[in-house]
C-alpha cells in the first residue's frame, strides 16, 4: 500500500474514534472534581509515549493530533475517563525508563508494551488493548531470502530490540545457533540490517508491514512466527499500585465491548496482506 493511501485512510481516525467511544464514562465521575484521585495533575490526564513515536502508532510524532493507532486509543480512553481532549497532556519517556521501578511523570504510558509477569513487579498494566504476533524482516537477495521455515532461520544472524517480546520470541521460538544480536531500539536494529551486521530481525507484525512498505528499501517479511507460549498482549503502563489502574482497565474493557477497539485496530493495523506462518 502506498504512503499516500495509508495517510488517506488515516485521515478520519480521530473523528471515528471519538464517535465510537460514545458519551459514557468508565468512572461516572468528573475527574476535575476529584483533586486527590491519583492523577499527576488534578483535572488533567497526563499520557506518555515514546521519545519518538512512529507511524502507525502516532502520526508525524504528534500524539496530540489523536491520529495513529495508539494516539486514537489514548483519546478514546480519556473520553471514557471523563476527560475532554483539551485536558489531555502528553509527555515523553524512553521504553525502558517507563517500566523501571520508581515514581512516574504520567498517569499512563502507551507505546506497545507487552504485558509480562516480570514487568508487573515494577509497574501496573491495564487490560490488553491489542494482541500482536511477531515476524521476521530481511532484505531481498540476502541470506534470509528464500527461507520458508524456522529451521531455515537457525543459522542466520538475527537481531531484535533488547528486552522486547521480539527478543524473547527469537530466543524461544527460533533458537538460532549463534547468539541473537540485541539492540537498544528498533531504529538501531534497522540500522544494523542496513549495514549488513545482521541477516534479519524480529519485530511485531504491524510494524513489519510498515517497515517493509515505507522505511527499509528492498525489504520483505520472511514470515510470521508462532507465539511459542509467549503471549504478546499490549497494555498501557501505570505506576505500581496506581489508584487509576482499575479505572483505565474498565475504560479499555468498555472500548472493547462497544466495538471502538476493533474499529481503531482495523483502521490503522488492518494491513490484510497474507504472510506465511513459519513452522
Amino acid at each position: 500500500m502506498s504512503r499516500s493511501r495509508l495517510l488517506t485512510l488515516a485521515a478520519g481516525i480521530a473523528v471515528a474514534a471519538f464517535a465510537l467511544a460514545g458519551c459514557s464514562s468508565a468512572t461516572g465521575a468528573d475527574p476535575s472534581a476529584e483533586p486527590d484521585a491519583g492523577y499527576v495533575t488534578p483535572g488533567k490526564l497526563t499520557i506518555a509515549t515514546g521519545d519518538i513515536a512512529y507511524y502507525p502508532y502516532v502520526i508525524d510524532d504528534d500524539p496530540a493530533s489523536g491520529e495513529g493507532f495508539e494516539a486514537a486509543i489514548a483519546y478514546a480512553i480519556a473520553d471514557k475517563l471523563g476527560f475532554q481532549a483539551e485536558d489531555v497532556e502528553w509527555v515523553r519517556t524512553s521504553f525502558e525508563a517507563a517500566i523501571a521501578p520508581g515514581p512516574k511523570n504520567f498517569d499512563f504510558n502507551i507505546q506497545q508494551y507487552t504485558i509480562t509477569d516480570e514487568r508487573k513487579q515494577a509497574v501496573d498494566f491495564s487490560s490488553p488493548y491489542y494482541s500482536a504476533s511477531q515476524a521476521i524482516v530481511a532484505v531481498k537477495g540476502g541470506a534470509a531470502d528464500g527461507v520458508d521455515s524456522i529451521d531455515g532461520l537457525k543459522d542466520l544472524v538475527i537481531g531484535a530490540m533488547a528486552g522486547s517480546t521480539s527478543a524473547l520470541t527469537l530466543d524461544e521460538v527460533v533458537q538460532p545457533t549463534s547468539a541473537p544480536q540485541l539492540f537498544g531500539s528498533n531504529e538501531d536494529v534497522v540500522a544494523a540490517l542496513n549495514a549488513g551486521q545482521i541477516d534479519a530481525f524480529v519485530i511485531d507484525l504491524p510494524t513489519a508491514y510498515l517497515a517493509t512498505a515505507m522505511y527499509i528499501e528492498d525489504s520483505f517479511i520472511v514470515g510470521e512466527l508462532p507465539a511459542g507460549g509467549i503471549p504478546d498482549e499490549w497494555g498501557v503502563v501505570l505506576s505500581k499500585d496506581s489508584p487509576l489502574t482499575d479505572q483505565v482497565s474498565a475504560a479499555i474493557d468498555e472500548l472493547r465491548e462497544d466495538g471502538t477497539l476493533a474499529a481503531i485496530t482495523d483502521e490503522w493495523l488492518g494491513a490484510g496482506q497474507g504472510v506465511t506462518l513459519l513452522q
